[in-house]
């Protein structure tokens, strides 16, 4: 009997010819949504101190940006508001003439080829920072719903085409998506964030959005991140109420959440690769101890092989410009 191994799995590895041709998970950079962080005014650059290479913009940095994301083939932006003004229960998140409905019309005009997505939360617009209006101490589920779909209903207006709920609130998805058939638009899609987790990551994305609770967490609403059953039935429900893609937040840690939910679901799946995740990317790159442009890829890899179809990523047009074979 010959000793020598017959089946050798290196022989595919050999060159990088052959390495591609049998590469088994395949990164699009239409896959990638960018999440942009809009305030009044113009000319407004605020830099991100926690988020490198990110920044506040005004309106009309946020089309540049957007000019900058299409041109490298990205598949839309996710528009995040942080308002001049802000009170209990969050009416600057319905404000017509708000930072976010502006920079979606704006975008639709300069960028028409982007997909725009609007985060439906009040968080960055109310004074306390939750999700929605207070009884007490505790966010009123039930009140905060009408509010939920009267934003969605603004959004909708400005040219958003999708609308992605990330408040958490029982009952949300069917009340966003009655609102939305009631003024008329019914032919925009709703990406509920089914599974996001009170997680630890989310430190950066609250100092860019502005949006840290002056009190308390968010524990009571947001999911346990030792839950993995009840993350199938929070996706589940939102499938029932209509949801046409659900979301897992944060994507890294998750990904286990991830390939649970592709095997359950033939809805779109997207993932968001958080503030946190990135942050760590950045910090370990300045200091030299890994190859930032080799671990942007093989995270967003690691996200999309676990099963979903859609990213949402601050690596969004650095990570199409890699995959171009360009420089960022």
């Amino acid at each position: 009997m010959n000793e020598f191994p017959i089946v050798r799995p290196r022989r595919l590895r050999r060159t990088a010819s052959l390495r591609r041709m049998v590469t088994e998970t395949r990164l699009d950079p239409a896959q990638f949504v960018l999440p942009v962080f809009v305030v009044p005014g113009h000319g407004i650059r605020n830099p991100i101190s926690s988020m490198p290479g990110h920044n506040q913009l005004s309106v009309d940095g946020i089309v540049d940006l957007a000019k900058q994301a299409e041109n490298a083939g990205v598949g839309g932006l996710i528009f995040f508001g942080i308002p001049a003004d802000k009170d209990e229960i969050g009416s600057p998140g319905w404000d017509p003439a708000g930072p976010v409905p502006q920079a979606i019309a704006a975008v639709a005009d300069a960028a028409p080829g982007l997909v725009r997505w609007a985060d439906v939360c009040l968080c960055e617009y109310t004074s306390h920072g939750h999700c929605g209006p207070l009884k007490g101490d505790v966010v009123d589920n039930d009140a905060t719903l009408p509010l939920l779909a009267r934003a969605a209903s603004v959004y909708a207006d400005a040219g958003a085409d999708v609308v992605a709920p990330s408040d958490m609130m029982d009952g949300r998805v069917a009340a966003i998506r009655a609102g939305l058939d009631e003024s008329g638009h019914d032919d925009i899609a709703l990406c509920s964030y089914a599974v996001k987790y009170s997680s630890a990551f989310y430190g950066p994305f609250r100092d860019a959005a502005e949006s840290a609770p002056t009190f308390g967490d968010r524990r009571s609403y947001q999911m346990d991140p030792a839950n993995a059953r009840e993350a199938r039935r929070e996706a589940a429900l939102d499938e029932g109420e209509g949801a046409d893609m659900i979301m897992v937040k944060p994507a890294g840690p998750y990904q286990d959440i991830i390939r649970d939910l592709r095997d359950r679901t033939d809805l779109p799946l997207a993932a968001y690769q958080v503030s946190g995740e990135f942050s760590m990317v950045e910090a370990a790159a300045a200091q030299g101890w890994i190859d930032r442009d080799r671990v942007m890829i093989e995270s967003l890899t690691g996200i999309v092989r676990s099963g979903a179809d859609i990213v949402l990523t601050y690596f969004a047009v650095d990570a199409a410009r890699a995959l171009a074979g360009g420089s960022r």
